[in-house]
């Protein structure tokens, strides 16, 4: 890489080749269940030779050499010369993953570790048309593609922005074999095709008399009349055959000595207007010419690059009117701005603080009894919701930035357990937190990973039972409120509650006594535990036991929930539920003795009022019945409050209903005060890490308030 690259350069290309790498994942992925999709095609081809073209701007050979060879394959593709299969994709989706290597190795600005002689040369040998065995003509067929074919595909002539580029890339190359003699002209002046741009022969005599001196423009009389006709069917075609068979480039025009001449024929910012097309000899469609000096000149007079759209079977060519002239000094007015995350993080803490003045204010408004007073603290509760919303919007991503990933994960999974599995996603434009987005990666990599692996079956034994030889595993996103409920569901073999029973034996999580009185749900709860695994064999895919750990602990430190559904023979769901954003936390403030404790919102199932004279004693332990199910009761007040443990228990008590993860407890408190939006401040040096608090905030009365880390509290002390 150029040591002395402008740092935006690079960083603008970091920025649009890490979206196109993204998208070419899935794309690919997509390619091979749709192998005849002609859009796609184009828009892998377009995706890696775009990256190609921002490296080589970098001057980053290897990254170049890969993209080029991949963009080779898809050239041959798209031309339909060869048919996409499992293999080619094999391979193609290989040196995506070392364009990805690279890419990551540009953004640490490491040295590039070039892709692998043996890969480059598979590629090389699926850029060749299908049964050819001449690598020669492999190459010339790749060159008539590059120059030739870009404007005469499908599409009747027309060609994209990146084709016509690379049309001119290769003209670059032949510049000194290319004149723009009007004898050669001639050859092409069948391709009349009436551009708009055409100029009259007045006209162009009068250019060339500008440009050479009057009378110094040599060539066969008879072809000047066909000369501009020549000149401008070349610029509406954009097509190079003619340039690669003329010699000499002593009449080329530069780019502003176009841009003069066109002031001086129409006028500063003018363009040429139509005329109705001379009469010439019927066109021959395979053959339309182009020179450099025409192909050149056409890039300032149409900045989109698009040459005009001609019919390539039309004998006669029609006259189009002119498009009005776009005034090139006209700015054109940026829609977006790339700004640092920390950036965005320093805003959202700022608006942390606010939402704790106007908690506090709220608090003094409801002492004071002056009606402005109570207007004016409600106007600034308005303004300051408000603003909070349009905060986290800047933060929010789209989930299918974690979705993408996954198509490539699913795929390369079957193959190697030898599955057929079709991959569904749904709801991939609901958005949350940045910070949540990149949170959920792994353990929605492990959920989709145990469903290929465990859920899915092998088409053989699906075809037994009567179902479809494809399985189907569907990955839906949605928000509900202020949550977003992620599910991963297959249509495979489903959980058998007394094959976990025996494992869960097995493994000494459970005595058989206890076993036996879980219940289903309660069963299917144990693949979260450590350790555990249905599996009897140890592979690079799962049998460790640690993959849905993973996904509970991280699960449970976004305060999260996971539930599991399943039936037998017809599949499995898992849902998770996580809050849109972890920067300003929805609590429930609570009191135990005189001091203040915040339980996140997300975790409280329900409230009520208790009797704890009505508890009962369970193994031990002392639990309460709430509408015919159990739930384990706990005093957290001793374990909180010094010297709270030798106080006499009360007769009546506040208890809550706290979830997390799969397990749901009662907490018994003192008093309740009330819902309450908190910013979460991390604890001092002396207090980090200690068990059972998350961070703490400040409440509207001016206290400091301990949040509670509902799964930690239970993990040390719920023992």
């Amino acid at each position: 890489m150029a040591l002395d690259a402008d740092e935006e350069i690079l960083q603008d290309f970091l920025v649009e080749a890490g979206e196109i790498l993204e998208k070419l994942s899935e794309q690919l992925v997509d390619l091979e269940q749709n192998p005849d999709d002609s859009d796609l095609l184009n828009a892998i081809f377009r995706g890696f030779h775009t990256v190609k073209g921002g490296a080589g701007f970098l001057q980053l050979d290897a990254l170049v050499n890969c993209c080029h060879s991949a963009e080779n394959v898809f050239d041959i593709l798209r031309n339909h010369k060869r048919k996409v299969d499992s293999e080619l994709m094999d391979v193609v989706l290989e040196a995506l993953d070392h364009v990805n290597a690279m890419f990551e190795q540009v953004r640490h600005h490491e040295e590039l570790t070039p892709a692998p002689q043996e890969l480059i040369a598979a590629l090389d040998a699926l850029a060749q048309p299908a049964g050819s065995v001449s690598e020669v003509n492999a190459t010339a067929a790749d060159e008539q593609n590059e120059v030739g074919d870009a404007s005469y595909g499908d599409d009747g002539g027309d060609i994209t922005d990146d084709e016509f580029e690379r049309l001119l890339d290769a003209l670059e190359e032949d510049k000194d074999s290319a004149p723009v003699s009007s004898g050669d002209s001639n050859e092409s002046s069948g391709g009349d095709g009436g551009s708009g741009d055409d100029i009259s022969d007045d006209e162009f005599e009068a250019l060339l008399d500008q440009l050479h001196g009057k009378g110094q423009f040599s060539g066969p009389p008879e072809s000047s009349k066909a000369a501009p006709d020549a000149q401008n069917a070349s610029v509406g075609k954009g097509s190079s055959d003619e340039a690669s068979d003329s010699k000499g480039g002593d009449d080329l025009i530069s780019d502003d000595e176009f841009e003069k001449l066109l002031d001086d024929l129409h006028g500063k910012g003018g363009s040429p207007t139509a005329e109705t097309a001379r009469s010439a000899p019927a066109p021959d469609a395979k053959q339309p010419a182009a020179t450099p000096a025409s192909v050149k000149a056409d890039k300032p007079a149409q900045p989109a690059g698009k040459p005009e759209k001609v019919p390539p079977e039309n004998g006669k060519a029609s006259a189009a009117p002119a498009m009005p002239a776009r005034d090139a000094n006209a700015p054109v007015a940026e829609t977006s701005v790339r700004v640092d995350t920390k950036r965005l993080d320093d805003i959202m803490n700022m608006v942390g603080e606010l939402v704790l003045v106007r908690n506090r204010l709220q608090r003094l408004g409801a002492q004071s009894e002056d009606e402005h007073m109570h207007k004016a603290v409600s106007n600034l509760d308005v303004v300051t919701t408000d603003l909070q919303s349009a905060v986290m919007a800047t933060r929010m991503q789209p989930i299918k930035k974690v979705f993408g990933r996954f198509p490539r994960v699913v795929r390369d999974l079957a193959r190697s357990l030898k599955k057929e599995i079709n991959l569904e996603m749904h709801g991939e434009e609901t958005d949350l937190d940045k910070n949540l987005v990149e949170a959920l990666s792994d353990p929605l990599v492990h959920l989709v990973r145990n469903s290929v692996d465990h859920g899915i079956e092998a088409p053989d034994v699906r075809e037994k039972a009567g179902k479809p030889r494809q399985g189907r595993v569907t990955l839906s996103a949605e928000q509900e409120g202020d949550h977003i409920l992620l599910s991963i569901e297959d249509d495979g073999a489903g959980m058998d509650p007394d094959v976990l029973r025996r494992k869960a034996v097995e493994k000494g999580i459970y005595e058989q006594d206890a076993a036996d009185r879980l219940t289903n749900s309660e069963c299917y709860n144990l693949i979260f535990s450590a350790g555990f695994s249905t599996k009897d064999q140890i592979s690079d895919v799962s049998g460790r036991g640690v993959g849905m750990d993973v996904v509970k602990t991280k699960i449970s430190q976004l305060n999260g929930q996971l539930s599991v559904e399943s039936e037998l023979g017809k599949g499995s769901r898992i849902v998770i539920k996580v809050p849109l954003t972890l920067a300003i936390m929805p609590t429930l403030m609570i009191m135990l003795g005189d001091q203040s404790f915040a339980l996140p919102l997300v975790n409280v199932v329900e409230i009520f009022h208790l009797d704890l004279s009505k508890k009962n004693i369970v193994d031990g332990r002392e639990c309460i019945v709430v509408r015919d199910k159990v739930f384990p009761l706990f005093h957290i007040k001793r374990w909180l409050v010094k010297g709270a443990a030798g106080q006499p228990e009360p007769e009546n008590a506040h208890v809550v209903i706290v979830a997390m993860g799969t397990r749901r407890v009662g907490f018994v408190v003192d008093q309740l005060i009330g819902q309450e939006e908190v910013v979460i401040k991390p604890l001092g040096r002396a207090l980090q890490g200690t068990p059972g608090m998350a961070g703490a905030t400040i409440t509207g009365d001016g206290r400091i308030a301990l949040i509670i880390d509902v799964p930690s509290l239970l993990q040390n002390y719920g023992k």
